[in-house]
């Protein structure tokens, strides 16, 4: 997958999450998690621009950490949402697989950059 494409993925993650989040019911929870989730969603792809414009290679490793961080925490909301009633399982479960292959793959990325920063 080349950085274009990475890019849109990462845009239509946060724009599903956009409409997700409008979607919630209005509760104090829902407030705070979809919150939490729009911050770390969309975060992804504006963290993974930057990586695109690093200037190192250690730049692009750091860059591409927050990356991972954002994506798992967006994972960790989605999951509250399950756990906790609020959306089944089923009506997030390509949402859930989306963010896992972007996590995977920003994982197999960063050590991939690392292997080559050690050489």
């Amino acid at each position: 997958m080349n950085e274009q494409e990475f890019k849109a993925r990462t845009k239509q993650l946060a724009l599903r999450v956009i409409r997700l989040v409008e979607q919630l019911p209005q509760t104090r929870i829902t407030d705070v998690i979809g919150k939490q989730l729009l911050r770390s969603a969309t975060s992804v792809g504006a963290n993974y621009r930057a990586a695109c414009r690093a200037k190192s290679t250690a730049d692009l490793i750091a860059k591409l950490g927050i990356v991972e961080e954002e994506a798992d925490e967006t994972l960790y909301c989605l999951e509250l949402l399950i756990e906790s009633g609020l959306m089944t399982a089923e009506k997030l479960k390509s949402l859930m697989q989306e963010a896992t292959e972007i996590l995977a793959m920003t994982v197999a990325s960063i050590k991939t950059l690392r292997e080559k920063y050690k050489s």
